[in-house]
Protein backbone atom coordinates (compact mmCIF):
# COMPACT_ATOMS: atom_id res chain seq x y z
CA UNK A 1 0.00 0.00 0.00
CA UNK A 2 1.49 3.60 -1.00
CA UNK A 3 2.44 5.72 2.02
CA UNK A 4 0.01 9.30 2.33
CA UNK A 5 1.59 12.02 0.93
CA UNK A 6 3.35 14.49 2.83
CA UNK A 7 1.65 17.12 0.67
CA UNK A 8 -2.17 16.74 2.03
CA UNK A 9 -4.06 16.98 5.52
CA UNK A 10 -6.83 16.40 6.99
CA UNK A 11 -9.83 19.13 7.14
CA UNK A 12 -12.07 19.09 9.78
CA UNK A 13 -15.84 19.64 9.36
CA UNK A 14 -17.87 22.31 10.56
CA UNK A 15 -20.91 20.25 11.49
CA UNK A 16 -19.87 16.89 13.62
CA UNK A 17 -21.34 13.43 13.32
CA UNK A 18 -24.01 14.22 16.02
CA UNK A 19 -25.35 17.28 14.42
CA UNK A 20 -25.93 15.07 11.53
CA UNK A 21 -27.96 12.30 13.94
CA UNK A 22 -30.00 14.89 15.23
CA UNK A 23 -31.01 16.38 11.92
CA UNK A 24 -32.11 13.03 11.11
CA UNK A 25 -33.35 11.63 14.12
CA UNK A 26 -31.94 8.29 14.71
CA UNK A 27 -28.32 6.84 15.05
CA UNK A 28 -26.27 6.48 12.03
CA UNK A 29 -24.29 2.87 11.69
CA UNK A 30 -23.20 0.48 9.38
CA UNK A 31 -25.24 -2.48 8.95
CA UNK A 32 -22.56 -5.59 7.40
CA UNK A 33 -24.48 -8.49 5.91
CA UNK A 34 -21.82 -11.38 5.26
CA UNK A 35 -22.20 -14.64 3.60
CA UNK A 36 -22.25 -17.02 1.13
CA UNK A 37 -23.06 -16.26 -2.20
CA UNK A 38 -27.32 -17.05 -2.44
CA UNK A 39 -27.15 -16.73 1.30
CA UNK A 40 -29.70 -13.77 0.93
CA UNK A 41 -27.57 -11.16 1.95
CA UNK A 42 -28.67 -8.52 -1.00
CA UNK A 43 -32.46 -9.54 -0.38
CA UNK A 44 -32.68 -9.29 3.02
CA UNK A 45 -30.43 -5.34 2.85
CA UNK A 46 -32.84 -4.65 0.52
CA UNK A 47 -36.37 -5.32 2.54
CA UNK A 48 -34.85 -4.30 5.95
CA UNK A 49 -34.13 -0.83 4.18
CA UNK A 50 -37.28 -0.14 2.88
CA UNK A 51 -38.58 -0.98 6.31
CA UNK A 52 -36.44 2.00 7.77
CA UNK A 53 -37.20 4.24 5.01
CA UNK A 54 -40.93 3.46 6.00
CA UNK A 55 -39.40 4.56 9.40
CA UNK A 56 -37.79 7.72 8.08
CA UNK A 57 -34.66 6.88 8.30
CA UNK A 58 -31.79 8.11 5.94
CA UNK A 59 -30.22 4.90 4.21
CA UNK A 60 -28.15 3.67 1.60
CA UNK A 61 -27.15 0.43 0.32
CA UNK A 62 -24.11 -0.84 -0.81
CA UNK A 63 -24.11 -4.04 -2.59
CA UNK A 64 -21.18 -6.23 -3.59
CA UNK A 65 -21.98 -6.44 -7.38
CA UNK A 66 -22.84 -2.68 -7.99
CA UNK A 67 -19.86 -1.76 -6.24
CA UNK A 68 -17.56 -3.61 -8.81
CA UNK A 69 -19.87 -1.62 -11.36
CA UNK A 70 -18.23 1.58 -10.45
CA UNK A 71 -15.88 2.20 -7.68
CA UNK A 72 -14.55 -0.63 -7.51
CA UNK A 73 -14.67 -1.82 -11.55
CA UNK A 74 -10.56 -2.55 -11.68
CA UNK A 75 -10.54 -5.25 -9.03
CA UNK A 76 -10.72 -9.09 -10.20
CA UNK A 77 -11.40 -11.36 -7.36
CA UNK A 78 -7.98 -12.66 -6.43
CA UNK A 79 -7.32 -12.66 -2.78
CA UNK A 80 -5.71 -9.18 -2.76
CA UNK A 81 -8.91 -7.62 -5.19
CA UNK A 82 -11.31 -9.28 -2.42
CA UNK A 83 -9.43 -7.70 0.56
CA UNK A 84 -9.00 -4.58 -1.52
CA UNK A 85 -12.60 -4.27 -2.54
CA UNK A 86 -13.63 -4.59 1.42
CA UNK A 87 -11.09 -2.05 2.33
CA UNK A 88 -12.73 0.13 0.00
CA UNK A 89 -15.88 -0.41 1.01
CA UNK A 90 -15.18 0.27 4.33
CA UNK A 91 -13.69 3.57 4.38
CA UNK A 92 -17.24 4.59 1.95
CA UNK A 93 -19.36 3.22 4.68
CA UNK A 94 -17.52 4.96 7.60
CA UNK A 95 -18.10 8.48 5.08
CA UNK A 96 -22.20 7.78 5.38
CA UNK A 97 -21.83 7.29 9.08
CA UNK A 98 -20.09 10.23 9.79
CA UNK A 99 -22.66 11.76 7.53
CA UNK A 100 -25.22 10.66 9.75
CA UNK A 101 -26.57 7.82 7.13
CA UNK A 102 -27.60 3.97 8.02
CA UNK A 103 -25.30 1.89 5.84
CA UNK A 104 -26.45 -1.47 4.45
CA UNK A 105 -23.31 -3.33 3.06
CA UNK A 106 -24.22 -6.66 1.21
CA UNK A 107 -20.42 -8.23 0.50
CA UNK A 108 -19.81 -11.79 0.77
CA UNK A 109 -16.83 -10.68 2.28
CA UNK A 110 -15.23 -14.32 2.83
CA UNK A 111 -12.30 -13.11 5.17
CA UNK A 112 -12.26 -12.63 9.06
CA UNK A 113 -9.60 -10.67 9.36
CA UNK A 114 -11.03 -8.06 6.56
CA UNK A 115 -14.09 -7.48 8.43
CA UNK A 116 -12.07 -7.04 11.65
CA UNK A 117 -10.54 -4.03 9.68
CA UNK A 118 -13.30 -2.88 8.59
CA UNK A 119 -15.16 -3.01 12.27
CA UNK A 120 -11.75 -1.08 13.84
CA UNK A 121 -12.45 2.09 11.28
CA UNK A 122 -16.02 2.65 13.49
CA UNK A 123 -16.72 3.90 16.61
CA UNK A 124 -17.80 0.98 19.59
CA UNK A 125 -21.46 0.24 18.42
CA UNK A 126 -21.54 1.64 14.88
CA UNK A 127 -20.42 -1.68 13.52
CA UNK A 128 -23.58 -4.33 13.45
CA UNK A 129 -22.15 -7.85 11.66
CA UNK A 130 -24.90 -9.71 10.92
CA UNK A 131 -23.87 -13.31 9.63
CA UNK A 132 -26.10 -14.36 7.08
CA UNK A 133 -26.04 -17.90 7.26
CA UNK A 134 -27.10 -20.28 5.29
CA UNK A 135 -25.91 -24.29 4.55
CA UNK A 136 -23.78 -24.02 1.21
CA UNK A 137 -26.35 -27.05 -0.21
CA UNK A 138 -29.37 -24.35 0.49
CA UNK A 139 -26.96 -21.59 -1.36
CA UNK A 140 -25.97 -24.01 -3.70
CA UNK A 141 -29.48 -25.27 -4.64
CA UNK A 142 -30.65 -21.25 -4.99
CA UNK A 143 -27.87 -20.22 -7.10
CA UNK A 144 -29.51 -17.15 -8.37
CA UNK A 145 -26.77 -16.31 -10.62
CA UNK A 146 -25.82 -19.84 -11.71
CA UNK A 147 -22.47 -18.86 -9.96
CA UNK A 148 -22.28 -22.29 -8.28
CA UNK A 149 -22.76 -24.18 -11.41
CA UNK A 150 -19.77 -22.36 -13.22
CA UNK A 151 -17.34 -22.90 -10.60
CA UNK A 152 -18.40 -27.15 -10.27
CA UNK A 153 -17.88 -26.88 -14.26
CA UNK A 154 -14.29 -25.40 -13.48
CA UNK A 155 -15.41 -21.88 -15.63
CA UNK A 156 -15.41 -19.84 -12.50
CA UNK A 157 -12.04 -20.80 -9.96
CA UNK A 158 -11.85 -19.20 -6.44
CA UNK A 159 -15.29 -19.17 -6.22
CA UNK A 160 -16.44 -18.47 -2.20
CA UNK A 161 -17.24 -21.56 -0.74
CA UNK A 162 -16.27 -24.15 -3.46
CA UNK A 163 -12.70 -23.58 -4.08
CA UNK A 164 -11.87 -20.41 -2.07
CA UNK A 165 -12.80 -19.89 2.05
CA UNK A 166 -15.24 -18.31 4.19
CA UNK A 167 -14.82 -17.83 7.00
CA UNK A 168 -17.69 -17.76 9.86
CA UNK A 169 -17.99 -14.66 11.71
CA UNK A 170 -16.80 -15.68 15.50
CA UNK A 171 -18.91 -13.15 17.44
CA UNK A 172 -20.96 -11.16 15.33
CA UNK A 173 -23.67 -8.91 16.88
CA UNK A 174 -26.69 -10.87 15.42
CA UNK A 175 -26.78 -14.26 12.54
CA UNK A 176 -29.86 -14.46 10.60
CA UNK A 177 -29.92 -18.27 9.43
CA UNK A 178 -32.23 -17.96 6.14
CA UNK A 179 -31.97 -21.48 5.26
CA UNK A 180 -34.72 -21.64 8.51
CA UNK A 181 -35.96 -18.47 8.31
CA UNK A 182 -38.27 -17.03 5.52
CA UNK A 183 -37.72 -13.26 4.09
CA UNK A 184 -40.51 -11.87 6.17
CA UNK A 185 -38.89 -13.37 9.60
CA UNK A 186 -35.40 -12.82 8.44
CA UNK A 187 -35.89 -9.03 8.42
CA UNK A 188 -38.37 -9.18 11.50
CA UNK A 189 -35.10 -10.52 13.41
CA UNK A 190 -33.20 -7.40 12.18
CA UNK A 191 -35.48 -4.70 12.63
CA UNK A 192 -36.53 -6.59 16.42
CA UNK A 193 -32.27 -6.09 17.01
CA UNK A 194 -31.97 -2.21 15.90
CA UNK A 195 -35.13 -1.29 17.67
CA UNK A 196 -34.27 -2.67 21.15
CA UNK A 197 -30.26 -1.70 20.09
CA UNK A 198 -30.43 2.30 19.39
CA UNK A 199 -32.93 4.74 20.35
CA UNK A 200 -34.23 7.29 18.13
CA UNK A 201 -32.71 10.76 18.84
CA UNK A 202 -34.95 13.87 19.30
CA UNK A 203 -34.24 16.42 17.04
CA UNK A 204 -34.53 19.36 19.03
CA UNK A 205 -31.97 17.51 21.82
CA UNK A 206 -29.15 19.54 23.62
CA UNK A 207 -26.06 19.51 21.05
CA UNK A 208 -23.58 16.48 22.39
CA UNK A 209 -20.33 16.95 23.62
CA UNK A 210 -17.33 14.97 22.07
CA UNK A 211 -16.96 14.46 18.04
CA UNK A 212 -19.00 11.40 17.37
CA UNK A 213 -19.36 8.85 20.14
CA UNK A 214 -22.17 6.49 19.42
CA UNK A 215 -25.68 7.33 20.29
Amino acid sequence: MKTISSNIRWQDRRLSRDDFRRRNGHSSLVLWFTGLSGSGKSTLAHEVEERLFEKGWYTYILDGDNVRHGLNRDLGFSEFDRRENIRRVGEVSKLFVDAGVVILAAFISPYREDRDRVRALFNTGDFIEIHVRCDLEICESRDPKGLYRKSRAGELPEFTGIDSPYEDPVAPELTVDTGKLDVARSVATVIDYLEHRIRPLSTDAAPAQGTGAPV
